[in-house]
């Protein structure tokens, strides 16, 4: 049953039928020394903890303990407030169609301008669309962007620790138009020399797929020194406590905005983050949301640019984006307004803290350690190198109903030992533990060549 709370109009009406002036005469029979007494309760709890002890309570029942997945690389176990699903699945979202006649879609454009407000506030950038299938589709269409804005430039250099997916949804979109993509190396100086007078772009991710925080101060420059442009692929609930990629000099700004109040649900619908500053807008693919006033000044929204083929001539069109997932696009919203700055900043520290605790405990173990390559701190992902097959360690987990992380041997072949394990403020320090022992447990059953071996 949903919740329906009385306004204060409504409180006056049932007071008047009861006869009562104030609320607080509904309790005249009871003694006010019984009013409020003093109650034996626990301290109070967040939404998420209350949720971890009712799930506690039902595996009493002998439900057993629910699968555990420190799965990432892309899509992650993020927590998501209970007014998110309720709110964007009332029937005037769910059942929005695109809103074509602005004037009978006052709702729908109103919730995608508050998207794009504060996603850009959020990255630091000055335009934001309504947006993209996803996090890859977002990076191709960005290259594609960024070949359009430097005329004469037909080729990207992506950076090593791109998503792999990434590049391969780049390659899918980017070749057929002749657009050559280059791999760029991982540190600075390897980057900026790949690019030459034919780059139109860098993209560089930062967290990495790995995981991995780099230090970005300086590579705009170098970039645009270069005459290229430079795109940065980031994960949005980092950006509330690093520095956010418009102050880093980013030219175009791609995401995965699934973290933000999107269920992993199979692999989608996800939602596609896309920035970039008012001097390229123009070449921009997607729509923008706009806000004005009508003929008798009153606030309303329209679609301000629409580079689609259906809106404008053909030759002008920038991309053939049919649908601008505006249900995710509006959970984004939603969640991002109910946490608020501050309680975006407390998920990140949560994921950084506990994954953190994660890779100690971890790393405590016999034969294990995290590999960090060139020492880059880490976000909420990082890669435990094990003394056993990363597929091996995985499937003796199971039986403890963990998914320790993903085999990185799916896209690096030589790492067969190396998992990439994702640690988000989900999971509870018991939880974290539990992922420790299963590991532990495994690793000593090949070495005693047990159970699990």
């Amino acid at each position: 049953m949903a919740y329906v709370g009385n306004t204060d109009a409504d409180r006056r009406i049932m007071l008047k039928a009861l006869g009562l002036e104030r609320l607080e005469d509904l309790f005249a029979d009871i003694p006010e020394s019984r009013r409020f007494p003093e109650l034996d309760l626990s301290p109070a709890m967040s939404e998420l903890e209350i949720l971890h002890e009712i799930d506690e309570l039902a595996a009493m029942n002998g439900g057993g303990p629910r699968l555990m997945s420190f799965v990432g690389a892309g899509a992650y176990q993020h927590y998501i407030p209970s007014i998110v699903p309720f709110l964007s699945g009332r029937g005037e979202f769910a059942t929005a169609y695109t809103p074509y006649q602005a004037e009978a879609s006052q709702g729908t454009v109103q919730t995608i301008f508050e998207y794009q407000s504060m996603v850009a506030d959020l990255l630091g950038m000055e335009v934001v669309n309504a947006s993209h299938y996803d996090g890859a589709t977002a990076v191709a269409e960005a290259a594609i962007m960024a070949v359009r804005s430097t005329r004469g430039r037909d080729s990207v250099v992506l950076a090593d620790g791109l998503h792999p997916e990434y590049g391969e949804v780049a390659a899918t979109y980017l070749r057929p138009q002749g657009i050559e993509i280059r791999s760029g190396g991982a540190t600075l100086e390897e980057l900026t020399d790949a690019i030459d007078d034919k780059t139109a772009c860098l993209i560089v991710q930062n967290p990495d797929f790995l995981g991995r925080l780099h230090d970005l101060s300086g590579l705009a420059d170098a970039v645009h020194e270069r005459g290229a442009l430079l795109v940065l692929h980031v994960d949005p609930i980092a950006t509330a406590i690093f520095s956010s990629p418009g102050s880093l000099g980013a030219d175009i700004v791609t995401g995965e905005g699934q973290p933000l109040g999107i269920p992993v649900s199979y692999g989608g619908p996800y939602l596609g983050l896309f920035a970039t500053r008012r001097s390229l807008v123009r070449k921009m693919p997607g729509r923008l949301a706009g806000e004005t006033t009508d003929a008798e000044g009153r606030r309303g929204f329209v679609l301000t640019l629409n580079t689609r083929e259906q809106h404008i001539r053909r030759e002008k069109a920038t991309s053939n984006i049919c649908t601008n997932q505006g249900l995710m696009a509006l959970r984004a919203a939603i969640y991002l307004a109910s946490l608020g700055p501050q309680g975006l900043r407390e998920v990140a520290m949560l994921c950084y803290q506990k994954a953190h605790y994660a890779a100690d405990r971890l790393a405590s173990i016999p034969g294990c350690r995290v590999n960090r390559g060139d020492g880059a701190p880490f976000f909420k992902e990082f890669v435990l190198s094990t003394p056993r097959p990363a597929t091996d360690l995985i499937a003796a987990c199971a039986p403890r109903d963990v998914i320790p992380g993903l085999a990185l041997s799916r896209y690096y072949p030589e790492r067969t030992n190396d998992v990439l394990v994702a640690v988000t403020e989900q999971y509870s320090r018991a939880q974290i533990d539990a992922l420790v022992d299963a590991v532990a447990a495994a690793i000593e059953g090949q070495a005693a060549g047990g159970v699990g071996a």
